[in-house]
């Protein structure tokens, strides 16, 4: 009877977890959060349930290990409070973060964390700054030291926005070869030479690519199968589709992620493919609140313009599609909420569910199959 008990504890067990993936959300701490929440999301309802939280400062961007083992954010913080990155341990049987250490970033602000594939690397970009750091990866979770912290230099066409470089994102490539660095301030994707296996991974010599004039790239998001890259402008709003191959990105389209005759204040923020590679989904925050959808032509890479959706809430900085695609989640920070939106997966198009996660001000979103 006690083996009959176990192994149906056991199957149930299982099958919670089957479909119930970790959600990890990233918030502002500048009001009453704690930094960064957990949850299960359920993938086939759309519903979800609180895990826990735990405290960390202005966790502006989340990144986990595909086995789950290491987490990290970053301590969006500048000036007399030094920007940092965290590294945690997380327990997927009970949910919990616990804190390894904390490494400086070596520049204000930073805003966004990534690692590599082997799992060895995590690279850092500091917004105000105007930098980039790379750590190695410590067998027990802990981050060393920064082996190298790269600096941009030169403006561009804003004075206000670009008086300066503004580094906004470190993106590995999908052959782990080379770290697109994507820098608003100086318009400009700085591509480096990456070797795992060397102390100092990164070649300081950069390929660069101009994007348009006071575009102010933001982010780019790699085409799992096919070899396309696409970039999102924070400041004019539009899509930037690149042909991707031995570190080269080459320039293919241009296309706007704002509904026709927008006149409102611009700010872009995320960029996401749909797990099929088949749908790219883009956030504008701004006066437009809106998630824009495209379909991507699976030969030419090319973007066609599907429809919009409107976010949810106000200013939506993140957006995250679950692993089985059937649902959109958006984190829209002044209204304190995260909007759920059914996915279809034909047409790509979303359908508000009518539930939503409350948090306050979530900025970044990851989630662990």
């Amino acid at each position: 009877m006690r083996l009959l008990f176990i192994t149906i504890l056991t199957i149930m067990t299982i099958q919670t977890s089957i479909g119930q993936p970790y959600l990890f959300v990233g918030c502002y701490t500048d009001k009453d959060s704690k930094g960064i929440y957990t949850y299960h999301f359920n993938t086939t309802t759309g519903d979800f349930n609180s895990v826990g939280s735990i405290l960390s400062e202005s966790a502006s961007y989340l990144a986990i290990t595909p086995d789950g083992s290491s987490f990290f954010s970053v301590d969006e913080a500048g000036g007399k409070t030094p920007g940092g990155v965290n590294a945690f341990s997380f327990d997927p049987d009970s949910g919990e973060l616990e804190f390894n250490n904390k490494q400086p970033s070596h520049g204000d602000h930073p805003c966004h964390v990534s690692i590599d594939k082997t799992n060895k690397w995590v690279a850092v970009a500091n917004y105000s700054g105007g930098n980039f750091s790379i750590y190695p990866l410590r067998s027990d979770g802990y981050l060393g030291a920064a082996a190298q912290t790269i600096q941009h230099s030169g403006r561009s066409v804003d004075r206000e926005r670009q008086d300066k470089p503004y580094g906004h994102a470190a993106v590995f490539t999908p052959d782990n070869r080379f770290l697109v660095l994507v820098d608003l301030g100086i318009d400009k994707l700085m591509i480096h030479a990456f070797d795992p296996s060397k102390e100092k991974p990164l070649n300081e010599k950069a390929t660069e690519v101009k994007t348009t004039p006071g575009a102010g790239p933001r982010h780019i998001v790699f085409h799992e199968q096919l070899p396309f890259a696409y970039v999102i402008e924070e400041m004019l709003g539009y899509v930037d589709v690149y042909q991707y191959g031995n570190g080269n990105l080459t320039p293919l389209q241009r296309i706007n992620s704002h509904p026709p005759g927008f006149k409102g204040e611009i700010a872009s923020a995320a960029i996401r493919i749909s797990p099929d590679g088949r749908f790219l989904y883009a956030s504008n925050r701004g006066e437009s609140n809106t998630i824009a959808i495209f379909s991507i032509n699976q030969q030419s890479g090319r973007l066609e313009s599907v429809g919009f959706q409107k976010s949810g809430g106000e200013w939506p900085r993140d957006i995250l599609i679950d692993p089985t695609g059937n649902f959109l989640l958006a984190a829209n920070v002044k209204t304190n909420n995260i909007a759920i939106f059914k996915r279809d997966k034909q047409t790509g198009l979303l359908q508000p569910t009518g539930k939503e996660i409350s948090v306050p001000k979530p900025v970044s979103m990851i989630i662990l199959e």
